[in-house]
């Protein structure tokens, strides 16, 4: 009997210790495994912490982006004269609503479209935004909006002051849907020119070049404002109302701009972005400090608007080169900005191009500048990260790039210019773009919207009639126009 208990206690001892011995087998085995799945989980979470990040930064840019129309509104109604103030914000709005519409429709399909061309993207048309694992489409889209919004608030400047309301909108359709989305997709959708290695980082000729030169083809059109050249030819200023609205206005141009270019890395990663911020600072700095001094130089006065003009000039000078260039050289390409839209400035008065806002000179020469200085002063090393081109001719002794940068600003701005000039010309033929001279006399608040944007500042002086004319129909405010107080000289 005890030699049988004996027995079964060794086989019960032996059971217990194959069942110790594997399930300390499995411990182990378990224990080797932990780490895997914990550095999995942990990868899993940074990599989602990271995307969250990334789109949390750009959709903050692009609010800040769209936050510029704000100082668009400021920078142009005070450029102007006060019984057109209100017609220019409300235009705004409307068409920064519409080309809204009209990009999400087709301009951002021609951009990007995977089923395109070297010329012109295709598809993603109604734009329907997809899970993603990166960057999530929809926050991608509304960035790229907000870019597109931004170069048709530059073609406005061509329009100031004398152009139908008729005249804003259907251009918004066309220039959202055939002419933006084209010059976008040549250098940031993958086409011929992005092949080529041109340098654009945010926009100089993208955004700015192509707005620049739409206005240009709508201000031959338009023709001068009344009264803007003397009969012997010569330039009459026609001095904006507010220059506190256009020095605020400038200032969110300014801080809209942070998103504008930081923005454009499109990720939060290893702080990029806050290079390319203090190289836009830097460029803006310069700009308004070059125009300062060649104000006061010339002058022998410090301007307002020539400042202004400066510090802006060398945004947009920056913009193409903030992610490409060394510092030292975000200041020069700065510096020169400034001086130059100076004396570009001067020279389309002497064109006898009216340009209320500056728009040709801010936009236009600042931006083939801020191109051209790519293939002058960006450096291999942030070619290289960027992904985008090589080196310039102070890096590389090339003019390779250079002549990329050249080339480039010929075809993207010869193109919006010729295909602005025929969409406009022809809407000159057919519906007209000016208002009538009646019109443009008392101004487009009153003749467009029916009320004036300052609506007590234009009361009669007669004391036997103290109404405000905002009481009156629109023919009897254009009846009554000699009213109009002394403090208000039609031009």
């Amino acid at each position: 009997m005890w030699e049988y208990r004996d027995k079964n206690l060794n086989r019960s001892a032996g059971r217990r210790l194959r069942m110790g011995a594997g399930l300390l087998g499995i411990g182990f085995a378990c224990f080797n495994l932990i780490p895997g799945a914990v550095n999995a989980a942990g990868e899993a979470s940074v990599q989602s912490l990271e995307s969250g990040l990334n789109a949390l930064w750009i959709m903050l840019s692009a609010i800040l982006v769209l936050l510029m129309q704000a100082g668009f509104i400021l920078l142009e109604a005070g450029s102007a004269r006060m019984k057109n103030a209100g017609h220019i914000a409300a235009k705004t709005v409307v068409t920064v609503g519409l080309g809204s519409l009209i990009f999400w429709a087709v301009g951002y399909g021609l951009i990007f479209g995977i089923n395109g061309n070297a010329f012109i993207g295709w598809g993603d048309f109604f734009f329907a935004p997809a899970a993603s694992a990166g960057l999530p489409p929809s926050v991608f889209f509304t960035f790229q909006l907000a870019f597109a919004a931004v170069s048709l608030s530059i073609v406005w400047g061509g329009f100031a002051e004398r152009a139908r309301l008729s005249a804003y909108i259907w251009f918004t359709i066309l220039f959202t849907a055939f002419i933006y989305p084209v010059i976008a997709h040549w250098i940031w959708g993958g086409g011929w020119l992005a092949m080529h290695g041109k340098q654009d980082f945010a926009g100089s000729t993208v955004v700015h070049l192509t707005g620049a030169m739409a206005a240009m083809a709508a201000t031959l059109l338009l023709k001068p404002r009344m009264n803007k050249y003397h009969p012997d030819g010569s330039s009459r200023k026609i001095k904006g109302h507010n220059q506190v609205y256009i020095t605020l206005g400038v200032l969110l141009l300014w801080v809209g701009w942070f998103g504008f270019n930081a923005g454009s890395t499109l990720s939060v990663g290893d702080g990029f972005f806050g290079y390319v911020a203090m190289n836009t600072q830097l460029g803006a700095s310069a700009g308004a400090v070059a125009a300062l001094a060649i104000s006061w130089l010339r002058s022998g006065r410090a301007d307002v608007p020539t400042i202004l003009n400066g510090m802006l000039a060398g945004l947009v000078a920056i913009t193409a080169s903030c992610a490409f260039v060394e510092p030292w050289a975000a200041i020069v390409i700065g510096l020169v900005a400034g001086i130059l839209v100076y004396y570009s400035a001067l020279w389309f008065e002497r064109l006898r191009i009216d340009d209320p806002v500056s728009a040709l000179s801010v936009h236009g020469v600042a931006g083939i500048w801020g191109t051209l200085s790519n293939g002058i002063f960006a450096t291999s090393a942030l070619a290289e990260k960027v992904g985008v081109g090589q080196g310039g001719w102070l890096d590389t002794g090339s003019l390779h790039q250079l002549w990329v940068q050249a080339y480039g600003i010929l075809a993207a701005g010869g193109f919006a210019f010729v295909s602005s000039f025929v969409l406009l010309y022809a809407g000159k033929r057919l519906v007209g773009l000016r208002v009538q001279a009646e019109q443009e006399c008392i101004g487009l608040d009153i003749s467009e919207h029916g009320e004036y944007g300052y609506p007590e500042h234009f009361e009669r002086a007669d004391s036997d009639m103290p109404e405000p004319f905002r009481t009156e129909s629109d023919e009897e405010n254009v009846k009554r126009v000699s009213y109009l107080p002394r403090t208000f000289h039609l031009r």
